[in-house]
């Protein structure tokens, strides 16, 4: 049975957080998690080890760009710890192969970087891209069940510290849930900002500032954007899509 403490946190982010992990909502976090854990871990997504995998992945030093989800998949077999990732052997016309996942690969096309050939995203994360839920976990078939545990704290906390402690970030807000966590980038003049509607189902076309157009022939450009800001920051672009990927689909 796994036992939830600070020590699953990587120690580049627990230094990061600071005297967050001696409050009162860190311990309730923490209770409130180890209590939904003893009821029977086997029904919570994803497995209690990759509840950070996001950090595990992408320490604070090599940040570049941040992507914000809601909460973990819960259906079986999809969560990884990663915001939007899934296992690359889910076939890409499968039934289960998330449309968020489908329009994010639509947006990549249309911007000239080819389709995703998964929806395993782990090479992103190894780039700089924090891949990062705001609840890190969710109850089996029960969208949501998490939230209240105590996760918002937690990402609230590490969000505000990101941004006041490296400058220069991108972040990719996709949603109003996303787009509630702005007011916690400090200084966002220092950070490119990047806002559209979600890319789930229809809501890939809803608002003012669309993930996709209506139609299909444009999309919000994010990917383009944010490689275009890492250039003029000195930085590397990201590599959206592997070379050995492009070798195997051209």
């Amino acid at each position: 049975m796994h036992s939830f403490s600070e020590k699953d946190i990587p120690s580049d982010w627990r230094e990061l957080l600071g005297d967050y992990l001696q409050s009162s909502a860190w311990s309730a976090l923490k209770n409130n998690l180890q209590s939904a854990l003893d009821q029977g871990s086997d029904l919570i997504r994803p497995a209690p080890e990759d509840f950070f995998k996001a950090l595990q992945l992408t320490p604070v030093n090599s940040v570049q760009v941040v992507i914000l989800g809601q909460d973990p998949y819960h259906s079986p077999g999809l969560a990884q710890g990663l915001a939007f990732s899934i296992p690359a052997n889910i076939p890409t016309n499968s039934r289960a192969f998330p449309s968020s996942l489908r329009n994010i690969s639509k947006a990549l096309v249309l911007e000239q970087f080819g389709a995703l050939p998964n929806g395993d995203l782990h090479d992103w994360a190894k780039q700089g891209v924090l891949l990062l839920n705001t609840a890190l976990s969710v109850k089996l078939g029960e969208a949501g069940s998490h939230a209240n545990l105590g996760w918002k704290s937690l990402i609230d906390r590490l969000i505000y510290a990101l941004a006041l402690h490296k400058k220069n970030l991108v972040w990719m807000l996709w949603g109003g849930h996303a787009q509630s966590k702005l007011a916690l980038i400090s200084d966002a003049s220092e950070h490119l900002i990047l806002q559209s509607s979600h890319p789930s189902g229809l809501g890939v076309y809803k608002t003012d500032r669309p993930f996709l157009e209506p139609g299909g022939q444009k999309s919000c450009g994010h990917f383009s954007k944010t490689n275009e800001w890492l250039v003029q920051q000195g930085e590397t672009p990201i590599q959206w899509i592997s070379c050995a990927s492009k070798d195997l689909f051209s």
